[in-house]
């Protein structure tokens, strides 16, 4: 998996008590080491209070802080997961309109020698790779690239893996003036008729219509601590409250984690992490998203085209379908 060469570790702010005590044991362990002490037993009980710790933080994350996780700037990425899970991959360019937006990544692959479309968005690296991939906020071109490429898969019936990882679509201007909205809704529609099977994935935030824009599907997985949102938190609170540092409140109020939407019936399945998220461990994380892909394939296989179809219909129809009751 690709990664920046710089690994020192990026803290996020309730991982500081682990770090404290990590960086603690490795002090212990070259004072021993100098002066030939034998600590062992000592630094045992420490790493496996580090353990406890780290699994004590990881499961009783807020909201907010899963949008920390989510958007940690080594979290594994739609080309990082393409290249781990795939025995081969060509990455397709263009929306033939003109336009090849580097926010939204795509091309066939063959996972267990299944031709299958992979695309997703794509965030950066680092600064320089963050502005030249809009920091995963696609434009219209890169709306109708992957819709494009979709068509492509439903003509040569290869299943189609989506991975949704976007604050949203890019709301500039010459995204309005290039028709942002008609893109979006185009792929809506669209992705509802194809009959090949549709899996999408949360690999880390899911925002507003930028994520919507390529999760139409027969199922939705998403990773525990990824979100999926109207609008991220700091914008509901501003919109909301006048106040963006209402940002946990409106994070609560939103019900954007894995479990919420789980409850909600909007997601069909939640991937484990490895403790501490999925950048601790990408390949293990990538392991688990395999296996996932792979079991719900076989599942969708059994279905008939327009039995998926009609599936894929019913399940968006049923999402926010409420009882009113009078008192």
């Amino acid at each position: 998996m690709a990664h920046s060469p710089d690994r020192r570790p990026i803290l996020l702010d309730f991982e500081k008590p682990l770090a404290e005590l990590e960086s603690r044991i490795i002090q212990i362990r070259e004072l021993a080491e100098e002066n030939e002490v034998d600590v062992s037993g000592e630094i045992r009980q420490l790493e496996e209070r580090a353990l406890q710790l780290r699994q004590e933080i990881f499961s009783s994350l807020s909201p907010l802080q899963r949008m920390q996780v989510a958007r940690h700037p080594r979290r594994p990425s739609t080309l990082d997961y393409i290249q781990a899970i795939c025995d081969e991959w060509m990455e397709l360019h263009g929306d033939r309109g003109g336009h090849d937006d580097p926010a939204v990544v795509g091309g066939v692959a063959s996972i267990n020698g299944r031709a299958v479309l992979m695309l997703g968005q794509q965030k950066g690296r680092d600064t320089k790779d963050n502005i030249t991939r809009n920091f995963g906020m696609a434009s219209p071109g890169g709306y109708r690239k992957a819709m494009r490429l979709m068509e492509h898969a439903d003509r040569f019936h290869m299943p189609i893996l989506t991975f949704i990882d976007t604050p949203g679509a890019y709301p500039g201007m010459s995204a309005e003036e290039l028709g942002q909205g008609e893109a979006i809704a185009y792929n809506l529609r669209e992705m509802f008729r194809l009959d090949v099977p549709i899996i999408c994935t949360v690999v880390g935030e899911g925002g507003s219509g930028g994520a919507l824009g390529i999760g139409v599907g027969d199922r939705l997985l998403m990773f525990e601590h990824s979100v999926y949102t109207v609008a991220t938190p700091e914008a509901c609170a501003a919109i909301l409250w006048k106040d963006s540092a209402k940002a946990n409140q409106a994070a609560e109020a939103l019900k954007i984690t894995a479990a919420d939407l789980k409850n909600l019936g909007i997601l069909d399945e939640i991937l484990a992490e490895p403790i501490g998220g999925a950048h601790s461990d990408p390949l293990k994380a990538a392991e688990t998203l395999k296996e996932a892909i792979l079991r719900n394939l076989a599942e969708l296989d059994q279905l008939t085209n327009q039995q998926r179809r009609e599936l894929r219909y019913q399940k968006f129809r049923s999402i926010g379908v409420f009882a009113e009751t009078t008192v």
